[in-house]
Order: C-alpha cells, then sequence, then structure tokens
C-alpha cells in the first residue's frame, strides 16, 4: 500500500512538473509576444499553486506592470512581504510605487532594502541586480561599492563596469574593467572584448586616449605583464605597430620563453602593410631565436619584404642572400617554404623561368610529404602558366589533385586548371571545373571559382567566336605574367571594339585595379566612375563604389566623396561583402568615438 502511495505521489509530482514548465513556457511566450493578459492568467494560475515562487511573484508583478494595474501588484507584493520581508521585495514594492508617481515612498523602500547589505552581506548581489533590472543604477552602484568594504575579499569590478558602460562613464568602466583584470588575469580576452566596442583605431579618440593613460598608470604603478599585453593590443587596434612592439618586447624580456606573439604582430603589420615595422620585427627575431626553423621563417618575411619594391641591383643582391642562407641552413624539408619563396622570386621577380623550374625540380627530390610535394608542384605550375606551357602546367595539377583528394591544396588545383584552361581560351572545360568548386570546403576557393564561373557564363555567348572573352582571358594572363602595361592596353582593345558589350564593366573594373598598381591614380578614378554611372544595376557596382571609396580614402586624399560611396554601400548593397568593414570606415571618418 505505501508503495503504491509512493508510486503515485510521485507519477502527480512529475506530471504537475510537466505541466508548470509548459505553462511558464507558454505565459512567457505570451509575454513576448505582448499579448499580457493571456500571460496574466496562466501566471495567476501558476503563482496560486505555488505562492512562495518568488519567480512567479515577480512575473506576476511584471505582468501587472506592463497592464498598468499597480493596485493589483501592489497588494500582492504587500501579501508576500507580510509573510517575509526580503530586501528584493521590497525594491519591487518600491518600484510600484515609483510607478505610482509616489517617490517619496519608493526612496524609503529602497533605502530600507540597502540596509539589509549592513546586517546580511549575502544580499549584496541579488539587491544590486534587482535594482539593475529596473535600471536604477546609481542604487546598484552604492550596494556594490558598500560589498567593496564589507566584504574586501570579494571583487565587484565587473559589475560596477558593465553599469558605468550602460552610464555612458567610460573611464569608470575602464578603470572597474582594469581592477576586474588585476582580479583575474585570465579573462583578459574576454576584457578586450568588452573594450573593442569603446575604441577605435584613431588614437585621437578620447576614449582610446582614457584608456591609454589608465594603462601606463598601471605599468608605472606595478608592471604586470597583462598591462603591457593589454597596451600592445590597444597599439594594435590603433595599427601603431611599432608601439605595440615596444610593449611586445618589454613582454618578452620579462618572460623569454617563446617569440610567438611577437611574430604573430609582424604578420599583422605586414598584412596592414607597415613593411617597416614588421622588418624590424623579424630583424629582432633573428637577433633573438636559438631556433633555426624560426630563423628561417624570418630571413623568408624579410626578404619577401625587400623584394616588393626593389631595384634591378637590389634584387640580385636578394638572389645572393638567397644563395647564402641555403649554405647555411641546407635544402631539405626544413627549408622547403624558404625554397618555394625562391622558386617564386626566381620567376616573378628576376624572371628567370629556366632557372627556377630547374631549382624546384631539385626541392622534389627531396625526403619530403606528400603535402610538401604538392606544395613545390603547384608553384612549378604556376610558373610553367607564366611561360604559357600549359599542357604540362595541366600534368602538375592533375597529379596533386589524384594524389591529395578532397585536400584544399587539390581544390586550389581544380581551380588553377579551370584558370589555365581559360587562359587558353577553353571556356567550355574550365566552366565544367568551376561547377564542381562553388561547394569548395574553402571559402576563398568557391567564392573565385564562382567569379570566373559568371564571368565566362556572361560573356561566352556574346558573340560566336567568343573575341571579347579571349581577349579579356590574354589580359588576365598578362596581368598574371607580371605584364601589366601589356595587360592595360589589351582591356583598351576590349573597351574600344566590343564597346557596350556585358564584358564592358569587367574590362574597366580589371583595367582599374591593373592602374592602381601602376599607381596611375586618376585613371582608375575615371574607371570607377564609368561603372558607377553606366552599370548601376550590375554585379559589380558594389567592389566600384568600394574600391573608389578606398582610393578617396587612403590615396586622393578625398575623405568627404570616400564617406559618401561608404554609406551608398551601407544603405543600398546590405548584402554586399563590403558592408561591414564600409559601415566601420564610414562611422570613423564621421567622427563617431566608438566603432
Amino acid at each position: 500500500m505505501n508503495r503504491l502511495f509512493f508510486i503515485l505521489l510521485f507519477t502527480t509530482a512529475s506530471a504537475y512538473n510537466g505541466f508548470s514548465q509548459n505553462s511558464t513556457a507558454l505565459a512567457e511566450s505570451y509575454y513576448k509576444r505582448g499579448e499580457f493578459g493571456k500571460a496574466l492568467v496562466i501566471y495567476q494560475n501558476l503563482y496560486e499553486a505555488k505562492p512562495y515562487n518568488t519567480s512567479y511573484v515577480y512575473k506576476l508583478v511584471d505582468t501587472y506592470h506592463q497592464l498598468e494595474q499597480y493596485d493589483d501588484a501592489e497588494n500582492l507584493l504587500l501579501q508576500q512581504i507580510e509573510k517575509r520581508r526580503i530586501p528584493t521585495l521590497l525594491i519591487v514594492l518600491g518600484y510600484n510605487y515609483q510607478l505610482k508617481s509616489n517617490p517619496e515612498k519608493a526612496n524609503e523602500l529602497y533605502e530600507e532594502a540597502i540596509s539589509y547589505v549592513d546586517e546580511n552581506p549575502n544580499y549584496i548581489y541579488s539587491i544590486a541586480k534587482k535594482f539593475e533590472d529596473y535600471s536604477l543604477l546609481e542604487r546598484a552602484i552604492r550596494v556594490y561599492d558598500k560589498g567593496k568594504l564589507l566584504t574586501p575579499d570579494k571583487d565587484y569590478s565587473i559589475q560596477l563596469a558593465r553599469i558605468y558602460g550602460d552610464q555612458g562613464n567610460v573611464e569608470k568602466m575602464f578603470d572597474n574593467y582594469i581592477e576586474y583584470i588585476a582580479y583575474r588575469p585570465n579573462y583578459l580576452n574576454n576584457i578586450k572584448r568588452a573594450f573593442s566596442d569603446f575604441i577605435s583605431e584613431n588614437s585621437e579618440n578620447e576614449n582610446n586616449t582614457i584608456l591609454r593613460r589608465a594603462l601606463l598608470k598601471k605599468i608605472q604603478q606595478n608592471p604586470d605583464v597583462y598591462w603591457y599585453e593589454l597596451l600592445s593590443w590597444l597599439y594594435v587596434q590603433e595599427k601603431a605597430y611599432n608601439k605595440s612592439f615596444i610593449q611586445e618586447k618589454a613582454l618578452y624580456k620579462r618572460n623569454p620563453e617563446s617569440l610567438n606573439r611577437i611574430i604573430e604582430l609582424a604578420i599583422t603589420a605586414l598584412e596592414d602593410e607597415d613593411d617597416q615595422t614588421s622588418k624590424d620585427i623579424f630583424n629582432f627575431v633573428l637577433e633573438t631565436t636559438q631556433d633555426a626553423a624560426t630563423a628561417i621563417t624570418s630571413h623568408q618575411y624579410i626578404l619577401e619584404i625587400d623584394t616588393e619594391n626593389a631595384t634591378e641591383k637590389e634584387l640580385r643582391e636578394i638572389d645572393e642572400i638567397y644563395t647564402d642562407l641555403f649554405e647555411t641552413f641546407g635544402k631539405s624539408d626544413l627549408t622547403l617554404s624558404l625554397q618555394l619563396a625562391y622558386g617564386r622570386f626566381l620567376a616573378f621577380n628576376l624572371k628567370d623561368t629556366a632557372k627556377a623550374t630547374a631549382f624546384l625540380r631539385e626541392s622534389l627530390k627531396l625526403n619530403i610529404s606528400k603535402f610538401q610535394q604538392a606544395k613545390v608542384k603547384l608553384l612549378l605550375a604556376d610558373i610553367l602558366v607564366l611561360q604559357e606551357k600549359f599542357n604540362e602546367a595541366l600534368i602538375f595539377y592533375s597529379q596533386i589533385q589524384a594524389n591529395l583528394k578532397n585536400s584544399t591544396i587539390s581544390q586550389e588545383a581544380r581551380f588553377k586548371v579551370a584558370k589555365t584552361s581559360y587562359y587558353k581560351g577553353d571556356f567550355e572545360w574550365a566552366e565544367s571545373q568551376l561547377k564542381i568548386l562553388k561547394s569548395s570546403t574553402s571559402q576563398l576557393i568557391a567564392n573565385d571559382a564562382l567569379d570566373l564561373k559568371l564571368l565566362i557564363s556572361d560573356n561566352k555567348y556574346e558573340d560566336s567566336l567568343q573575341t571579347a572573352l579571349k581577349y579579356y582571358a590574354k589580359a588576365d594572363l598578362l596581368a598574371f605574367q607580371n605584364k601589366t602595361d601589356d595587360a592595360i592596353s589589351l582591356l583598351d582593345k576590349v573597351l574600344t571594339e566590343h564597346s557596350g558589350e556585358s564584358i564592358t564593366d569587367q574590362a574597366l573594373f580589371k583595367q582599374a585595379k591593373l592602374y592602381e598598381k601602376e599607381k596611375q591614380y586618376n585613371k582608375a578614378e575615371a574607371n570607377y566612375l564609368k561603372i558607377i554611372s553606366d552599370y548601376p544595376e550590375d554585379i559589380l557596382i558594389d567592389d566600384a563604389h568600394y574600391y573608389l571609396a578606398e582610393l578617396y580614402n587612403t590615396v586622393l586624399a578625398k575623405p568627404e566623396e570616400a564617406k559618401e560611396l561608404y554609406e551608398k554601400i551601407i544603405f543600398e548593397h546590405e548584402d554586399s561583402i563590403y558592408f561591414v568593414e564600409s559601415r566601420k570606415k564610414f562611422r570613423m571618418l564621421r567622427g563617431d568615438t566608438i566603432n
């Protein structure tokens, strides 16, 4: 009998819990949809079933507030407080009086709630949180400040930082976040994310200045590593990589275990075209490291930076440096990346394709992995394309596909098969390969494949001989071969002889990018403007807006014109891949203080 009773009891309780959960979810759904009357009925039923469940009390009161039934809320709260006078209920009742335009009574209850903290500090979080719920932020601050005095072993700076952030008191917000880092250094990355909403790339922005001063003060008072790291991070946001490097060096001297952070900074600076700082950092790495692989990587980056704008004489000197490095470090799998860099240098900079292919064929004889072999073959094939030895190149690309099926490098090889076929004028075969690559696991390859496929499919039926498309493909090849002037001239032929055909905007855009490469910025500007004026509905319209904005913003010193173009992308091309970057740059040009 007892056993049967307990089974029935358990079954009934389980059924009620299930009903309760479903009812709560339904009430919340009604509440979120603004159907407060329906939500109220359910919350009243739940409260009657469990009158001591505080969450039901708060939900019911909140629903009364939405319906402006303040007297009902007051009666409910007074009943509850008569049974148990707890501070959070006092705050809710006080807020109810505030809504009833009785601030004196409200303040009286708020002060009584705060007084509970002196008697029992365990109430600190619940009282402060309830004040926050009602946006009574100054009172929440008072409670947390009390907490600092009454419970010095606990830290409330993260809560205070968020409140000050909501109030727009950036200086106190920064101070409290910094205080929290000292309390819990492992939260540093979380705090960086919080800071990123309040600072910008502009080093003169007031918020940047406030944070920088606070961190420099911390470094003077207590030079812990996390202050250097945070200051370095701030300088990176401002793109002041040389200043970040100073902090990273200070960090490394305090903890000389790894150069990884410094190398990452060098690569970031290089990607942002701060070549000098990147080179300075890699030279520091060379002076510091005892690791051969790290030294080889640093040498390679320095050589690639020096190659970028080298004269004929400097290129010969760089060639000698490569030779010296191979004498020092040898030719093995350890230096394979350097060997690839040298192969590219020989072919694309010294334009000695014969020496480049001979050198790389020797690399293939080394004891290296399949993946490393694929990298060498990929570069070899690229150089063969450079020489217009298309069939030989296709053999290497095909070998990569066969040996490393479904890998990213295999997909890259397939794309290059399509690109090579396109250069040859075999558009049908190129298109068949590109269709497969549209679903590539590499987003970059998939995007490139889609762009090339659209170029071919949009223009292959323009005329039966596909003359304009063949000219365009040849110009593309000339650009790949670094024969920029020849490519520009051939695109002129497309624009003159095939004016008005569907390929015109593509030719204008391609030519504009080549003009930029040659620093003929006014000609690039003219091309972008022509696309904007003559082809406003075509697929390249957002590209033209964005790159013209970049030209105005970074080279031609026309910030107002740049701002207008970024704004056009924001409001007229919300689905553009340039949307996020345009919004960020528009806000900077407008002078916003936060990102």
